[in-house]
């Protein structure tokens, strides 16, 4: 149960957090994107958010993934999360299922109950009911896909019965791992976790591996683990360059991250790195920060975002290539060699 996943699958996350108007924001988004599949990436994911611009501005990923997926052919493209509370389960269900069927099977659906409280109020929610909310809409989601009927006798068309095996739930605790490993679903871990006041000072690994650890004991017999870790990581051709970016976005952070519980110290970058999980500098750093991460021995999935550092595009079209060429590589990622990755360069 303990041993490490020795061949990784390699994906690249995005808020949708450039500087920049919603249109410039999804184009530069599906840009990243189609980067990432020239470089050998294995998956693109999104998040979901409504209505509140700094934390990532797009309410429809089902409708900016399908965009995606018209300017790509390979790359799996993935929910990280839909906010299930907050939507109609049967038409998640739906737009599910046209979208793989129109992306020729390429949807990972992560789904999770988290969300700005304020949001749930504009949807006529309350969000101290999102657990419960979440249970009742994932059962909806599990029996159309699985082919139940949705009311009386109607049925989810088209049927997507594939979909059972690409459901991921996000979670912060045991109890979502073990509710996760029972249904047989993958598990998200986050970039970063608020500390319990108790233990300020705990590793991301110290909070993320009793879930891995409750999860697998949860699992069906039979059934292979699916495990996401998701990373906070910008790297540049120079380490001085990659901390100033990081100096800069952190610090737009702190209050952000205060509010959110977030122990962080005397506030120098060295001690904001720490407290936020940020991995960040050369390839030779990132790999050996990301190495000391217990974590990532365990997962099936490593997936980098650069929030919340933020840097400028062209940063981020750069990090991209240093991970897939330098850094994945060094943690058990096996992509395309780096003469097909150049074919694909070319191809696109």
């Amino acid at each position: 149960m303990n041993a490490p996943v020795k061949t990784k699958r390699l994906g690249f996350f995005t808020r949708l957090l450039d500087e920049a108007s919603p249109g410039e924001r999804y184009r530069l988004a599906t840009e990243q994107i189609v980067h990432a599949e020239k470089c050998g990436f294995d998956a693109g994911w999104v998040a979901q958010h409504h209505f509140h611009e700094a934390e990532g501005g797009l309410p429809a990923p089902f409708v900016f993934l399908a965009h995606a997926a018209a300017r790509t052919s390979r790359i799996r493209l993935g929910t990280g999360i839909v906010t299930l509370p907050l939507e109609n389960p049967v038409r998640v269900a739906e737009d599910a299922a046209v979208f793989d069927l129109l992306s020729e099977g390429r949807l990972e659906l992560g789904l999770g109950s988290g969300g700005t409280p304020s949001a749930f109020a504009a949807f006529g929610y309350d969000s101290a009911d999102r657990a419960a909310i979440f249970d009742r809409h994932m059962a909806i989601v599990r029996g159309a896909f699985a082919g139940k009927p949705l009311g009386v006798e109607d049925i989810l068309y088209p049927a997507a019965p594939q979909l059972l095996d690409r459901i991921w739930q996000a979670t912060f605790s045991v109890g979502g791992g073990i509710r996760a490993g029972k249904a047989g679903d993958g598990l998200m871990l986050s970039r970063t976790q608020p500390r319990d006041k108790q233990a300020p000072r705990a590793s991301l690994a110290d909070l993320q591996l009793p879930i891995v650890d409750a999860y697998l004991k949860a699992l069906p017999a039979g059934r292979a683990p699916r495990i996401l870790g998701s990373r906070t990581l910008f790297v540049a051709d120079d380490r001085n360059e990659a901390l100033r970016f990081a100096d800069i976005g952190l610090r737009r952070t702190i209050d952000h991250f205060a509010a959110a519980g977030f122990a962080i110290g005397g506030g120098s970058l060295p001690e904001l790195i720490a407290a936020f999980d940020v991995h960040v500098g050369a390839p030779d750093d990132v790999i050996a920060s990301l190495s000391a991460d217990r974590t990532l021995e365990r997962v099936t999935d490593l997936v980098f975002q650069v929030h919340s550092i933020d840097p400028p595009h062209p940063h981020i079209l750069r990090s991209i290539e240093l991970i897939a060429e330098k850094v994945a590589p060094a943690l058990g990622w096996r992509g395309p060699s780096a003469e097909r990755r150049g074919r694909l360069a070319i191809a696109g």
